[in-house]
């Protein structure tokens, strides 16, 4: 994350805004692979993540070139163990899944929520209304 004024503005959640939204993509890959044989449900861990990125203090880079340029996540990518065995060898629970996508989604709407406010904010600021 750089060091300049409008980063440590806006804090943490301007580089977690596009990590939650990679994660609810790994998530509905995972919803969407639940049929496949030997498929292995995946995760990212967020926390890590984020501490790597905030510890190294390191810009933010992509891991794909059609990715916008983001926190590099592929380190922090593991396997999900099944929470019920499959004879297919898939580890997928949809249930699991779902419940998952719902709190990303939540906490996506939260960092969504507090950036809007410190827009608002600065802009209230420049236009004194």
């Amino acid at each position: 994350m750089a060091n300049d004024p409008i980063s440590s503005y806006f804090g943490v959640h301007a580089a977690a805004l596009p990590l939650r939204e990679q994660r609810m993509q790994v998530i509905a890959s995972n919803l969407g692979n639940a049929d496949t044989p030997n498929y292995k449900a995946k995760d990212i861990s967020f926390d890590a993540v984020l501490q790597n990125a905030a510890q190294a203090g390191a810009p933010m880079r992509s891991t794909d070139a059609r990715h916008i340029d983001g926190l590099d996540v592929g380190v922090h990518t593991f396997e999900r163990k099944g929470v019920q065995p499959s004879l297919d060898g898939n580890t997928v629970d949809a249930d699991t899944e779902r419940a998952a996508y719902g709190r990303a989604a939540l906490e996506y709407r939260a960092s969504l929520s507090f950036l809007e406010s410190k827009v608002r904010g600065m802009l209230t600021a420049i236009t004194g209304q």
